[in-house]
């Protein structure tokens, strides 16, 4: 089935295995309250057991160095894309409070990302990831 939406993560290509993983977590979280419409019914198993609702689409994960992070922070944000990002800060905070003030406290041309996930139409998706690689 090809969606009309679709929903991307980047994450920094430097980053310990432990950290992409926390970072790809984190970020579809903040994706998964963008619209009702992105995340699918409840799931139950045929011994009654009910589970949470998952995104109703696939999340492509790609791979991007510093650079390329910031084109694709500077793309999303230049077409409204929905957006959720994760700065390298933010390890080092231990609390959502702390985690909002270290955001607010940097300009968006000053972040230092480490990680970012877009929702949007496909097609601007799309452009907005044209080039980066898949994480593999």
């Amino acid at each position: 089935m090809r969606f009309d939406t679709k929903i991307a993560v980047i994450v920094r290509d430097d980053l310990a295995d432990w950290q992409k993983l926390n970072v790809t977590a984190f970020l579809s979280s903040g994706l998964a309250h963008a619209t009702d419409e992105m995340v699918g019914k409840a799931y139950e198993d045929a011994s009654g057991n009910t589970y949470l609702p998952m995104f109703r689409e696939p999340v492509v994960v790609y791979a991007a160095d510093s650079p390329a992070l910031t084109r694709t922070h500077t793309r999303a944000l230049s077409r409204g894309l929905t957006t959720a990002l994760y700065t390298e800060e933010l390890f080092t905070t231990d609390n959502e409070d702390d985690n909002r003030a270290t955001v607010r406290a940097v300009a968006a041309d000053d972040l230092r990302l480490v990680g970012l996930a877009v929702y949007g139409p496909r097609n601007a998706v799309d452009k907005v990831t044209k080039a980066l690689k898949l994480h593999g």
